[in-house]
């Protein structure tokens, strides 16, 4: 049985025209694709065959074609690797040659903080779960779906969170999303449609986090902080907050129980909201972790989570856990085209209700506290003037310098091919505290392989 053209080779788009003949026409239109760039250099061909099938012409036309093409040098055919655009062909008129693309170069050692250790992916595992989720899920699944995420996640989350993080909430209040940022975009345009005019944010924290609420038409005015961390109880004329209460980034000590509770009877007492960033929950290393803010008040606190620092971020995998009056609100803000890949989401819910998730957080946690640890001895022992703070928890530490010093260390760092934050380009440019000199250490981010190298360049750069 003739086999349909729709089954055979790979798709090549052309137009054979002109008086002289199928031959010369199909010639003339090959040579046209390959000196326009349409056709780039080493890219394979159709089989004189399928093209044939294609065009509804004689495979003897198409072979001949090929055969004075490859003659005048613009296609090369080899046994075995079928007939391809040959490389070095000529520019096309009126394009300049095109630059090689180059990386930039990566640090030798890298210590910014904000990534986990991607070399210890647990790929296997995620292979694993991707299998078994695709083998169960339902075909109406791969479907545009509930924008709120796929009801399996959801699910998994909300038990998940609950057990693990003392988050009170239920599938129906979850919302997926691409990530941390992308959730703040969408409570920023909520917040805004409510006529909140105002977020206080953190004296420490991420510029990009900062812009993003700017971006929606927001001000973020800073909160002071003290010696009992960030202080949130009076917000001033702000009509939401946006705190790290787990595990304050990147100064690394928790909300103070008794600002955990005047911040919660703000929110109360105003109708405000809390946006909880529970970025590094899961890692704490000398008590159990501190639970979420959110259990105290799930009507006027916003659970944000990610997989981006116990999996990896390229995941793009974030949830809220919202208050139900906010939950409709912030769906139809995401809307429906703005969604998170169906195939990551089951995955992620195949791996938290296996309990690979678990075991994997387990895993990842004494690793990084052995770092912690060594981080800890190797920087007391050589760099005595330095006192490593915020270690209790989470994948970075806080070095305090001698004042004065923060500067002449990073661009230390910068000249060894060390990257590093100082403590100043996490800080707000309305801080309320007086500036410290002071590093900003992520440990969590090179590779097992390179620890122990990325540790003793940042020894020798310390005063």
């Amino acid at each position: 049985m003739a086999r349909s053209w729709a089954t055979l080779g790979v798709d090549l788009h052309l137009e054979p025209s002109g008086s002289g003949g199928l031959r010369r026409g199909l010639t003339d239109a090959l040579r046209d694709a390959v000196r326009t760039g349409r056709l780039a250099p080493g890219t394979r061909l159709p089989s004189s065959r399928s093209l044939a099938a294609d065009l509804g012409i004689a495979r003897n036309t198409v072979a001949e074609a090929y055969a004075d093409l490859v003659a005048e040098g613009w296609l090369t055919a080899r046994q075995g690797s079928g007939t391809r655009v040959a490389t070095g062909t000529p520019t096309p008129p009126g394009a300049a040659p095109t630059a090689p693309h180059r990386t930039p170069a990566r640090p030798r050692h890298d210590l910014i903080p904000g990534t986990p250790d991607l070399a210890a992916f647990p790929r296997t595992e995620w292979l694993k779960a991707t299998r078994r989720a695709l083998a169960t899920a339902p075909f109406h699944a791969l479907g545009y779906g509930d924008p709120r995420g796929r009801p399996e996640l959801r699910t998994a989350l909300a038990g998940y969170l609950a057990r693990a993080r003392g988050v009170r909430t239920g599938p129906d209040t979850i919302v997926v999303t691409a990530g941390f940022s992308h959730a703040l975009t969408i409570l920023g345009k909520v917040l805004r449609a409510r006529g909140v005019r105002t977020v206080a944010v953190e004296s420490y924290g991420l510029d990009v986090h900062w812009a993003l609420l700017r971006g929606a038409g927001l001000a973020t005015p800073a909160l002071p902080y003290d010696g009992l961390g960030t202080d949130p109880r009076e917000p001033g004329e702000a009509g939401a907050v946006l705190l790290t209460p787990a595990h304050q980034f990147p100064m690394g000590t928790p909300l103070h129980p008794d600002r955990r509770a005047a911040v919660v009877a703000w929110a109360r007492r105003t109708g405000g909201l809390v946006l909880e960033d529970d970025y590094d929950g899961e890692f704490r290393y000398d008590r159990q972790p501190v639970g979420a803010l959110q259990g105290l008040a799930p009507d006027r606190v916003v659970y944000l989570g990610t997989a981006s620092k116990s999996l990896a971020p390229g995941l793009r995998l974030g949830w809220m856990a919202l208050p139900p009056d906010l939950a409709a609100e912030a769906v139809s803000a995401k809307g429906r085209a703005d969604t998170v890949g169906v195939l990551e989401q089951l995955t992620l819910a195949e791996f938290l209700t296996s309990g690979a998730y678990d075991r994997h957080v387990r895993s990842s946690r004494l690793r990084y506290r052995r770092r912690r640890d060594a981080l800890t001895a190797a920087v007391t022992t050589r760099a005595p003037e330095v006192r490593v703070t915020g270690i209790a928890a989470g994948l970075h530490a806080v070095l305090r310098l001698p004042p004065g010093t923060e500067e002449s260390v990073v661009q230390a760092a910068a000249w060894q091919n060390l990257a590093l934050h100082g403590l100043s380009a996490h800080r707000h440019p309305q801080a309320v505290t007086d500036p410290l000199d002071a590093l900003v250490v992520g440990y969590g981010t090179p590779p097992d392989s390179a620890w122990a190298a990325a540790l003793e360049a940042l020894c020798r750069v310390l005063p």
